[in-house]
């Protein structure tokens, strides 16, 4: 019964924290300065030209029946009509995600594998001359910009060696029969990999510092202890006693990831001209296509909101003495 009130309590919480930001995203570009057509309505339009596409986009009503339509339409999946691309932002949205989806999960595949393993072995082998040198060198790589590391790729294995293409996400004039057989083409890994291995150096720091401290922790507890009183290997001792318990905290942080990246995307995205989300969230920005914007911002927080979620009912489940109230040591 707890478990469920606990899901229950934790459910409404997510609820509340999406009206939130619905309604800040709603206001947020209603009270900004000047009309939110202003950069789709031309000089030449005459006054009625202007207030046809007002009530067109439901802008000539006042503010407190747009919100309550703009409320309606989002519980029904509706996120309104862009203002410069053709189709609904829902549509837009849907057409795009799944590039954010495959570039996001791959990079945090291979930032959390990497991570996990690097992060037991420097427990292990701590104080040595292969610590000193990996822990700086990651340490810079997460302090790096991921706009700087993904220029360094691309000049490298882009424009000098040539084995990967500069940008997006597809070659020209390239057809599937579906999105299957597009998502795991060779044309489209090739075109993956560059943007995906630069998220996937940014991103593994934190994992491996995680784990690295999970480990040291772990390994001073009295259980750690006893196995090497009973004789076992040291290899033992390490995966099935101590990176076992060390995992929680990394298990949870890859839930967290897979949201923030999605909204991290962006910079990403827009130096590899990827077709992802938060290169049509830029577009959308910089063309003061609102409805584009905001149905952008939305869904981003969304995910991001689910994944704290997921996170929070996954370390509850892999840790019981967070379910019952009792984290204590």
């Amino acid at each position: 019964m707890t478990g469920i009130s606990r899901f229950g309590r934790r459910f409404l919480q997510m609820v509340f924290v999406l009206w939130a930001v619905a309604t800040i995203l709603f206001f947020l570009f209603r009270l900004a300065p000047g009309s939110p057509l202003a950069a789709y309505i031309e000089p030449t339009f005459t006054q009625e030209q202007q207030e046809s596409i007002l009530r067109r986009f439901g802008l000539d009503r006042p503010v407190h029946v747009q919100y309550g339509i703009y409320l309606l339409n989002l519980l029904k999946g509706d996120l309104g009509d862009s203002f410069h691309l053709s189709g609904s932002v829902a549509s837009i949205v849907r057409d795009v995600f799944p590039y954010t989806i495959a570039l996001t999960l791959v990079s945090l595949i291979i930032a959390y594998i990497i991570g996990v393993l690097a992060g037991a072995f420097l427990a292990w082998r701590r104080g040595s001359v292969f610590e000193g040198i990996t822990i700086p060198l990651v340490l810079t790589t997460r302090a790096a910009p991921e706009f700087w590391l993904g220029m360094i790729l691309l000049a490298f294995f882009s424009f000098k060696l040539g084995w990967f293409p500069a940008g997006g996400a597809l070659s020209p004039g390239a057809e599937f029969p579906n999105n299957f057989a597009r998502f795991f083409s060779f044309d489209f890994l090739r075109h993956l990999f560059l943007p995906g291995l630069t998220l996937a150096i940014y991103l593994h720091g934190l994992p491996l510092l995680l784990m690295l401290s999970n480990m040291l922790e772990i390994m001073q507890d009295d259980f750690v202890t006893m196995a090497e009183m009973k004789g076992l290997s040291t290899w033992t001792i390490l995966v099935r006693h101590a990176a076992r318990n060390a995992l929680l905290p990394v298990v949870t942080a890859f839930a967290l990831g897979v949201g923030y990246s999605i909204g991290g995307n962006v910079v990403v995205e827009t130096v590899f001209s990827w077709p992802g989300l938060g290169r049509v969230l830029v577009r959308a920005v910089a063309s003061s296509d609102y409805p584009l914007a905001q149905g952008a911002f939305f869904v981003i927080a969304v995910v991001m909101i689910f994944m704290n979620f997921i996170a929070d009912l996954l370390y509850s489940s892999l840790d019981p003495r967070v379910s019952s109230g009792d984290a204590k040591h």
